[in-house]
């Protein structure tokens, strides 16, 4: 399964069996870096001395002695440090395995082993289908965009949880993994062979009007060289306006945002970190090659993290407008490293130099327009059916 293809992202559709709630999983890293004190004993020995932290060393005292078998010292501490950076109570700080670590490192290059499809996380903790990719093994299996996941081999996902629910359905390229799902109330069983895949995050094409299209799904490792070969060939291809599609698009990499930033602003510094003691780092900045063609750019509640970075740089800077509906408002970053296990940990806020920072807000659209009652086909871009790309139309248009 792909995040960010294989993502967490969210675009309902009218009618489903099981409710998604708005504050979907989205699996919203911003950029790679720190997290980890130590591994195995080696976490209690550091403690050993601090009275902060004697419940613990009592706690581990009482279960060496008491439990009823032989303790997995490597699994308990596994497991301490995971719940240690959970009582930060930040749901985008997390504490990663090797094997963890390992995977999220692969699917944030873009590269992936799954079966083809972006998911979001429902109320109930199943996955429901946002998007199926063209010619991967689900839409060969016959999944389609709805479709909501509860079982893998007879496993129930909300059970496994989002994290185990995915892993079990990765799994090795080249094995076949039964999946139970629900489609308009009927539950059907599939087939679908694991494969080794290439996540495409860019995709456009030239509109009517010679209007160029781009739609961005995530910011990956491979996110860059996808989206320069769109733009270049849209702006070869003589186009008079673009159009930047973001709902859904739960972030990424700032490394990858900052490649595909570069293009369409002018020169200087675009973006800001700032840390717990008030110092600032330069997170984007861009040369002196700017586009001057009038541009929009579409968003959703689901568009969160470096995509509303991205949305808000365009705009802070005067060179697009917004449409659709308010943003997610995540404006914090993440970082990881590996001691031999990694995590993300919140370090900063961030921002545009031009603007304010927009976390737990959102970025408010200049043109607020619902979605329309049909699912969007992002492949498929149908302004007739989608009243927010044909806004975002008329607004390029009328510069």
């Amino acid at each position: 399964m792909r995040k960010q293809s294989d993502a967490m992202q969210e675009d309902m559709p009218k009618e489903k069996t099981v409710p998604v709630r708005k504050s979907t999983l989205i699996l919203l890293f911003c950029l790679c870096g720190v997290l980890a004190v130590g591994t195995g004993l080696g976490i209690y020995r550091n403690y050993a001395g601090n009275t902060e932290y004697r419940e613990l060393r009592q706690l581990a005292a009482t279960v060496k002695q008491n439990y009823y078998t032989d303790v997995d010292d490597e699994a308990v501490m596994q497991g301490a440090m995971k719940g240690y950076v959970a009582g930060l109570d930040d749901p985008y700080s997390q504490y990663m395995t090797s094997e963890e670590y390992q995977a999220y490192q692969t699917e944030e290059a873009g590269q992936t082993v799954g079966i083809g499809v972006t998911v979001t996380q429902t109320d109930e903790g199943y996955l429901q289908v946002e998007e199926v990719n063209a010619d991967s093994p689900a839409e060969k299996a016959g999944m389609q965009q709805g479709d909501i996941l509860t079982k893998v081999e007879g496993e129930d996902l909300a059970e496994l949880g989002y994290a185990g629910a995915l892993s079990k359905i990765r799994g090795e390229a080249g094995t076949t993994v039964q999946l139970t799902i629900q489609r308009n109330g009927d539950t059907l069983e599939l087939d679908v062979e694991r494969q080794n895949i290439e996540v495409t995050t860019a995709e456009g094409q030239m509109l009517d009007g010679q209007i160029g299209y781009i739609r961005i799904s995530s910011f990956k490792g491979n996110t860059p060289e996808q989206f320069q070969a769109i733009y270049d060939r849209l702006v070869q291809d003589g186009a008079k306006a673009l159009i930047f599609d973001l709902r859904d698009d739960g972030g990424g990499l700032v490394s990858a945002l900052e490649k595909i930033l570069d293009p369409l602003l002018p020169e200087g510094e675009i973006a800001i970190a700032t840390y717990r003691d008030g110092t600032t780092k330069t997170l984007v900045e861009s040369d002196a090659t700017e586009c001057s063609l009038p541009m929009t750019v579409i968003v959703n509640g689901n568009t969160a993290s470096a995509a509303e970075l991205f949305t808000a740089s365009l705009r802070d800077f005067g060179k697009a407008s917004v449409v659709g509906t308010q943003t997610f408002g995540k404006g914090i970053m993440q970082v990881t490293q590996s001691m031999p296990s990694g995590g993300a940990l919140t370090v900063a806020t961030y921002q545009t130099t031009k603007g304010e920072c927009y976390h737990k807000v959102g970025i408010k659209p200049d043109e607020i327009v619902e979605a329309g009652e049909d699912a969007v086909d992002y492949s498929d871009p149908n302004p007739e059916k989608d009243p927010q790309l044909k806004k975002a139309i008329e607004m390029v248009q009328a510069k």
